[in-house]
């Protein structure tokens, strides 16, 4: 009987070869089949495995022997280098690169080096509404604590030297100096120079002497504005090249004959600009609130600076010089008790970057680019722990295990870092996390997440680069089940008929084929905010928010930026009926809520049960290892053997790769 099977299984197989075409699509399959020899086998793995060729060593040692052994293999998958180079799979497999996902304005992004007369600020945007202008920083030249001595009170002709205010009772910095704004109003010309355009003439060198040259009646908009090192006076007046400016022809005069402001004489209805006014140290009010600071327009109100310790990016560092308002550590406007804890600190003058400037972000984008790369990178660290564990290799999708090196511990831990940039949830108490010093980005910890969390599923590289729940299935299925989604040839009805008006993608018609998929499988993301990696805790996101549905009745959507997760606007009954429901539940059926109760993990256990996991895994370490897909032929022969012996041998991914590299499939010459 042995040998009758030993000769009767060559026969099925040559049986079931010719059942098929001759030609198949993607080809014949030649027969015999050669293989290569000893020394080719060892370089193709090495160089598959490794990413090398072998050593003269380890081509004697396989000669020596005679075969490339089990041993051989597994020697090879216990080296770094293919550890490495199954991290580089696993990258390409999941796309892991959110550097595009993540939008960062670099409201957040400090400028300057914090050294000399150029101190660490806030300089983009969040500039405009601190000093006035965009890149607008504070005044390196003044320490913020010693404003009101003589000699740095900028322009004693509009600000009496000895009556200039560092701070206002809430000890709030206030401005130390000002300067027309060249970029959008005016335009100022120097008062100094001799007739040659290029000697200083001392006559000439303060606002109160130019004066004699341009007239007193404009004294208030002389400017003393830096040259290099020195101060010049400057003549500013609205810009004539400008034609939102070249209209402020009106002088509008104090009791005492100057010039307080220019306006437009007669502004049609809806002009915007029909005023500016002389720039003081004195700060306005935003819609009249005390304490909601807001600069002149047409002014650079710029503060101080002050001496700190060096900022959480560079700890142990000396200690720098930081504008006075970025170095506050508020976590709310002392008058108006607005929080500082969100991306409106940007633009408050009261609240600053907090301690060690965790809530802003080094120059030159260093500390985004390190939260990135570490994004980026930990869905590769789990799988690569999966993988030298010798754990089931489905482990990658569902186990609660991550690790954090420096910048990604210190984002996770501290609510306040990454504030305005990155919308994610720590995946665990922050008592639990490892506590990695921020500098030490090579050092990667160990930790348990949440019982919320699955795997590479629920890690903010996923969640970033697929960013809605329609985009988290079908990478998935692609990665994972090997499938894709695909529109029907079926005709569509008539562009009257009501399901092409359906707002459910699950029963509109030209879209259910897929969407009736899709829509139920993305509820396993449901309780993962789309567009960032925010995790919709129940107790602060509740399936429905009372308050919610007020604010939505009451026509007021946004809700004053409370509920953006929910539904705040209906578009069909079933929407009137979900006002105040977290959005995840708009449309489900009963099976689809428990898909959003029971999270990633149990799309993950479901699709194990129907064997296209395994099928799947193999078809792509096949590709990875062949450098080509399976032909139909090669799906007969090897993809259910090798698909059902993973399986056995509890889904071991150096397993499968043994079992492929040992294999004729990938000895022979084709």
């Amino acid at each position: 009987m042995p040998l009758a099977r030993s000769v009767l299984a060559p026969l099925a197989a040559v049986a079931l070869l010719g059942s098929l075409p001759a030609w198949a699509e993607d080809g014949p399959v030649c027969a015999p089949v050669t293989k290569i020899p000893l020394e080719r086998h060892l370089r193709q793995l090495s160089l598959d495995l490794l990413g090398r060729p072998p050593t003269v060593e380890e081509y004697e040692a396989v000669r020596a022997k005679g075969a490339v052994t089990v041993e051989d293999v597994r020697g090879l998958m216990t080296s770094d280098a293919f550890y490495d180079r199954m991290r580089a799979y696993h990258r390409a497999l999941m796309w892991s690169n959110v550097s595009s996902s993540v939008n960062n304005n670099s409201n957040t992004r400090m400028g300057g080096t914090g050294t000399g007369v150029d101190p660490l600020s806030l300089r983009n945007n969040s500039s405009g509404a601190i000093r006035g202008g965009n890149g607008a920083s504070c005044d390196g030249y003044i320490p913020q604590d010693e404003c009101s001595k003589k000699e740095y009170v900028q322009d004693p002709h509009v600000d009496s030297v000895g009556e200039a205010r560092c701070y206002d009772k809430h000890n709030v910095p206030l401005p130390v100096s000002w300067d027309y704004d060249t970029t959008l109003y005016y335009q100022c010309d120097r008062q100094d120079l001799a007739a040659d355009g290029k000697t200083v003439d001392p006559a000439y060198n303060t606002c109160e002497k130019a004066a004699a040259k341009f007239g007193a009646k404009y004294l208030y908009f002389c400017d003393m504005r830096r040259v290099g090192t020195i101060l010049a006076p400057h003549l500013c007046k609205p810009s004539p090249s400008k034609t939102t400016t070249a209209v402020l022809t009106e002088e509008r005069l104090d009791a005492s004959g100057k010039v307080i402001a220019f306006a437009h004489p007669s502004p049609p209805a809806g002009t915007a600009l029909t005023e500016l006014k002389r720039c003081t140290l004195a700060l306005e009010s935003r819609n009249g609130v005390q304490g909601s600071y807001v600069p002149q327009r047409g002014c650079m109100e710029r503060e101080g600076f002050v001496t700190r310790p060096a900022p959480f990016w560079n700890v142990g560092a000396a200690d720098v010089q930081v504008c006075a308002v970025e170095a506050q550590t508020r976590s709310e406007n002392p008058w108006t008790k607005e929080t500082c804890t969100t991306s409106r600190f940007t633009g408050d003058r009261s609240c600053g970057c907090g301690d060690n400037m965790r809530r802003c972000e080094a120059p030159n984008g260093v500390t985004h680019n390190a939260r990135v790369a570490a994004i980026n990178e930990e869905p590769e660290r789990i799988a690569d722990a999966v993988i030298r564990n010798d754990e089931p290799y489905f482990n990658i999708l569902t186990t609660r295990r991550s690790l954090v090196n420096g910048p990604l511990s210190q984002l996770y831990r501290d609510g306040q870092q990454g504030v305005g940039v990155f919308a994610l949830s720590a995946p665990a108490a922050a008592e639990t996390m490892p506590d990695v010093p921020y500098a030490d980005s090579g050092r990667w910890d160990t930790y348990i997440r949440g019982p919320q969390h699955s795997g590479v599923l629920t890690t903010p590289a996923f969640l970033y680069r697929f960013p809605t729940q329609r985009a988290r299935v079908n990478h998935f299925y692609s990665s994972f089940l090997c499938k894709a989604f695909v529109p029907s040839n079926n005709k569509p009805p008539p562009a009257e008929d009501a399901c092409n008006r359906e707002n459910n993608l699950a029963r509109r018609c030209g879209c259910k084929d897929c969407h009736a998929t899709i829509e139920p499988t993305g509820a396993h993301w449901g309780r993962f905010a789309e567009r960032g990696a925010l995790y919709l805790e129940p107790s602060r996101f509740p399936r429905y928010e009372p308050k919610c549905e007020a604010c939505a009745l009451a026509g007021n959507v946004s809700c004053n930026g409370e509920c953006a997760q929910y539904v705040m606007q209906a578009y069909d009954g079933d929407g009137a009926e979900s006002l105040g429901r977290l959005t995840s539940y708009l449309y489900r059926t009963s099976d689809e809520e428990q898909n959003i109760e029971g999270g990633p993990q149990v799309l993950v256990q479901r699709m194990l049960q129907t064997g296209a996991m395994e099928r799947c895994a193999v078809q792509r370490i096949w590709r990875e290892f062949l450098g080509r897909p399976m032909s139909s032929q090669e799906q007969v022969l090897y993809l259910d053997q090798f698909a059902n012996d993973f399986a056995r041998d509890n889904y071991r991914l150096k397993g499968l790769i043994e079992r492929l590299v040992l294999s004729d499939a990938y000895r022979r010459i084709d």
